[in-house]
């Protein structure tokens, strides 16, 4: 680790009492001498050391300026900075009719009037150079005063940031609408509104070598499982890397060391969802400059779960589970199915129905497998083109595109019109997903089980799902069982699976994430009132 350099090299180094003072009994004659000189720093050699380190950046500005005859440099990064703060401070500290205005000797001077002028204001006391670099770089400005070794920080982060609007990738038509933003202060604020509690505890870690990233690590103590915290603190801390940007750098980077399609941490941009989790027990990590929270341990469950859900009645809520379910397994199996069968297996098929599939596909020069890829291929430029294109015309372009492509191909006689079919409610069924990392994991597996049931049929498919079963089996979140509550069999935590219960039911927080306290979720419901007796209703 480099050697941590004091900020006195940027001053002229300051007169130190004991290298003067040889006998005790002169010290106050000494000390007389010394309020007399003049000890002052080098004006050209603080700019030169400071903007060598920045690289003379066209943002780093100097104010330079006078204080009770001491000679005051104030350094900040412009770009980083609120204009009107910086206006106020300057004045308050070079102003020499402040009714606040006192002598700056010494660091508790220093400190003690920071206190009376500035209030709340965060501030702090620098005293090496990697320090005052690091301030500089986080939004702060700042200031040296003459004769004083230690430099003072003050924050100014420049305030502007995105405001709280609407989630974009995880809608609901019932529930609160705000949504994350790019500000992890802001986001900090937005759970801490929906759980007031003194036990919610947030760990800071900085990042990334060269972006010196904000990261949080939010759990609430007593609740979260102490093991899980530990280990999730130990592999913040085991990254080592130049830059992050985005969750999805550190999702990488934390996660089980297994090659899977399957996503490892729960991400989400709704602040409700989140403190949802953190009240079962669960993890947040917050990462400044993205609206998109990590939520861990996660497992397979997790990621048909909707907030929704449990804004609902229960009924609802359940039926629309079991849909995600199906759609799952539509996403995945529809194409495959349909080319195993064509291909191997026509003997499933009703007369019927295989009669009017083959009259659909006579003339169509090419087998069913070529087929299905190419359209799924197709289908896949189209939504990336969706996505990737201005919002005014993208939807327009994907939605005309798919059906002119799919209507021009089929009149052509180069694929059928079932074919037309099956594509799209593959797709439409991909959609139903209510995160989106996950539905990719179907998206890829579906062109695995595509070419197994074109070489071995409906065993192929049969075979590509046990191996996905298993590798689902030996998955781990965090040292949690991804198939967790089904694989292991857990019984209790049932209520919240496949079906929602009431949440009179659920008393208890899910067993694979139960601390040592096992507090309960929810209370029990509250008795009938007793009945009425005669009409009086006082």
């Amino acid at each position: 680790m480099a050697q941590r350099k004091p900020i006195r090299r940027l001053l002229k180094k300051p007169i130190k009492l004991e290298d003067k003072l040889k006998n005790t009994d002169k010290l106050s004659g000494h000390i007389q001498e010394l309020e007399k000189e003049s000890v002052e720093f080098s004006i050209d050699e603080l700019h030169s050391q400071v903007a060598n380190a920045f690289g003379n950046s066209a943002d780093l500005k100097f104010i330079e300026g006078k204080r009770n005859e001491r000679n005051i440099i104030v350094v900040f990064l412009e770009s980083m900075v609120d204009a009107t703060n910086l206006k106020e401070t300057t004045s308050k500290f070079f102003s020499s009719i402040s009714p606040k205005l006192q002598p700056l000797n010494n660091v508790d001077e220093l400190s003690s009037y920071c206190k009376e002028v500035f209030g709340g204001a965060s501030f702090k006391i620098v005293n090496t150079r990697d320090e005052t670099i690091n301030e500089i770089i986080n939004g702060s400005i700042v200031i040296f005063v003459e004769r004083i070794d230690k430099a003072l920080a003050i924050n100014m982060m420049n305030g502007e940031k995105r405001s709280v609007s609407e989630p974009t990738s995880q809608t609901v038509i019932r529930g609160p609408k705000d949504s994350f933003i790019e500000s992890i202060s802001t986001n900090v604020s937005l759970i801490r509104r929906r759980i007031r509690n003194k036990n919610l505890h947030f760990e800071q870690y900085t990042i990334g070598e060269d972006t010196q990233t904000s990261v949080y690590l939010g759990f609430i103590k007593g609740i979260a499982n102490e093991a899980i915290v530990q280990e999730v603190r130990n592999r913040l801390e085991k990254i080592k890397v130049s830059a992050i940007f985005e969750s999805g750098n550190i999702e990488e980077l934390i996660a089980d060391k297994t090659f899977t399609l399957f996503p490892l941490a729960l991400n989400t941009e709704r602040p409700d969802s989140v403190a949802a989790n953190l009240i079962e027990g669960k993890m947040v990590i917050l990462i400044d400059g993205t609206p998109f929270a990590l939520i861990v341990p996660a497992v397979f469950v997790n990621f048909f779960e909707s907030p929704e859900d449990y804004y609902q009645s229960f009924f609802l809520g359940s039926f629309l589970r079991m849909i995600r379910y199906l759609s799952f397994m539509i996403a995945l199996l529809t194409p495959s199915l349909y080319v195993g069968v064509l291909t191997y297996h026509h003997e499933l098929l009703p007369t019927t129905l295989l009669l009017s599939v083959i009259a659909q596909r006579e003339g169509i020069p090419f087998p069913a497998v070529v087929e299905v890829l190419v359209m799924e291929l197709t289908f896949e430029i189209l939504r990336e083109a969706g996505v990737r294109m201005p919002r005014v015309v993208g939807q327009m372009v994907s939605i005309v595109g798919a059906l002119v492509i799919g209507q021009a191909a089929a009149e052509a006689g180069i694929i059928s019109n079932i074919m037309i079919i099956i594509v799209s409610i593959t797709a439409i069924a991909n959609f139903v997903s209510p995160i989106y990392s996950f539905a990719t994991a179907s998206r890829l597996l579906r062109f695995l089980l595509i070419l197994f049931a074109a070489i071995l049929g409906l065993y192929g498919v049969l075979i590509v799902l046990v191996a996905m079963v298993a590798h689902l089996s030996s998955l781990r979140s965090f040292g949690v069982p991804y198939l967790a509550p089904i694989a292991p069999f857990i019984i209790e935590d049932q209520k919240d699976v496949f079906v929602r219960f009431p949440f009179w039911t659920m008393k208890k927080r899910p067993k694979y994430l139960r601390a040592e306290s096992g507090k309960k979720v929810f209370t029990s419901s509250p008795p009938s009132p007793p009945p009425m007796k005669g009409g009086n209703t006082s």
